[in-house]
């Protein structure tokens, strides 16, 4: 077995991000941009109006004026039919081109429009007009030729709208990985059916595919695969045409655990096999080289909470960086054990727990857990406490760090 530290660090030195695609905005959510972007454009593209009223001369105004003829209006995306002179007001609407001449914007809460004759007029009660009041110049948001985003940039949805503004449809991104999903028995049942004697229904398909989203990847569900050589090889080399294969079962030293085996007849190099972890020693990791480039393998123990384990420590930080993002590990906290807590072997622990608020500190409450397979008692816990080696006997109210799940994340 070898540590938790050493184990992703062999990860991460052959986990290399994705080649940059040209894709469209709809699929850069979240993605790092692998060009720099530059505005085609001005933008705004004129002087245009941030508020509905009229435009004006300000001095105008300054100089005791209050009554201005009307002489023209202007929607959006309507152009001005003349310039405006001393004297004169055009009818505006937010968005709209400013009429050359003008230099501010009054409201309409400060206008009041009389029309006798067939003239026109606005009678303004505001002294206080500046020039470029409710203006916003052309290209003062960005220029013609300026660089709106660098390369490394993670896109959100308001970088989504920028792109657009600046006439960009599709960017230069690292895009999600693929990431195949294959949970391996022969006791699996989909979790549709119900299950026979000796069968249980596929939990870690599910969950391992919802893990791989919130990590940043496109999961690819392959189903079940049997416990026979043929059967997973041939589902096994469909998988490895993704860019990652998580495999969950069979990779214990039991008769029937072939995964390995199987994985070395198709060509995948085994990097590691067994990590000082309670729970998820099995660990299976290795890399076959591919005409398009690497592929990474892991083979996760069959129960669920050991698969989460592993997902958490070593999965998510490998899709991370085949995204090109930047690595972050789960959220961490402080919190003080709410009883003792005796820890037995000599491999790191990752404990569920609930967690709860006690004034300006957080208690963790150990769960009543009865093993790596029991999915219920996870499901409650907000984290996982992280125990180290080489204790074995923690106090009430000592402080431990607790590795945040997503029920915990979410404050649930």
């Amino acid at each position: 077995m070898i540590e938790i530290e050493r184990a992703l660090s062999m990860i991460l030195e052959r986990a290399r991000p994705r080649a940059a695609e040209r894709l469209g905005l709809d699929q850069s959510l979240g993605r790092v941009l692998a060009e720099e972007v530059i505005s085609d454009i001005d933008s705004p593209p004129y002087d245009k109006a941030l508020m509905d009223g009229y435009a004006v001369v300000a001095s105008d105004l300054r100089g005791g004026r209050d009554e201005l003829i009307v002489v023209d209006e202007v929607a959006a995306g309507d152009m001005p039919c003349e310039p405006l002179q001393s004297g004169m007001a055009t009818r505006i609407m937010t968005g709209a081109p400013v009429p050359r001449g003008a230099d501010a914007i009054v409201v309409d809460e400060c206008c009041q429009l009389d029309q006798a004759g067939g003239i026109k007029t606005v009678r303004i009660d505001d002294r206080g007009v500046r020039p470029s009041q409710n203006i916003l110049g052309r290209g003062r948001s960005v220029r013609r030729g300026e660089p709106v985003f660098q390369v490394g940039r993670r896109l959100s949805a308001i970088d989504a709208g920028l792109l657009a503004e600046v006439g960009r449809t599709q960017v230069l991104i690292h895009p999600a990985p693929r990431v195949a999903v294959l949970p391996t028995g022969s006791e699996l049942v989909p979790a549709c059916d119900v299950p026979g004697p000796g069968q249980i229904r596929n939990s870690n398909g599910p969950m391992l595919c919802a893990l791989v989203s919130s990590a940043g990847g496109q999961p690819v569900d392959l189903g079940i695969a049997r416990d026979t050589e043929s059967e997973l090889a041939h589902q096994m080399n469909l998988g490895l045409q993704e860019d990652i294969l998580i495999l969950s079962g069979g990779v214990s030293s039991g008769d029937f655990d072939l995964v390995p085996r199987v994985l070395r007849d198709l060509g995948v190099e085994q990097v590691f096999h067994g990590v000082r972890l309670k729970p998820g020693r099995p660990l299976w990791f290795g890399v076959l080289s591919h005409a398009k480039g690497s592929r990474l393998v892991f083979g996760l123990p069959g129960n669920p909470v050991s698969g989460l384990v592993c997902f958490e420590l070593f999965v998510r930080p490998a899709i991370t960086a085949l995204a090109a993002l930047p690595q972050k590990s789960r959220p961490t906290i402080a919190a003080r054990l709410s009883v003792p807590f005796r820890h037995t072997g000599d491999r790191p622990t990752y404990f569920p727990v609930g967690l709860v608020s006690d004034g300006d500190r957080t208690l963790a409450r150990l769960l009543d857990w009865k093993g790596s397979a029991d999915l219920r008692t996870l499901a409650c816990a907000d984290g996982l406490a992280q125990f180290p080696a080489g204790r074995s006997e923690y106090a009430s109210n000592e402080t431990v760090q607790v590795m945040l799940l997503e029920r915990g994340l979410f404050g649930n």
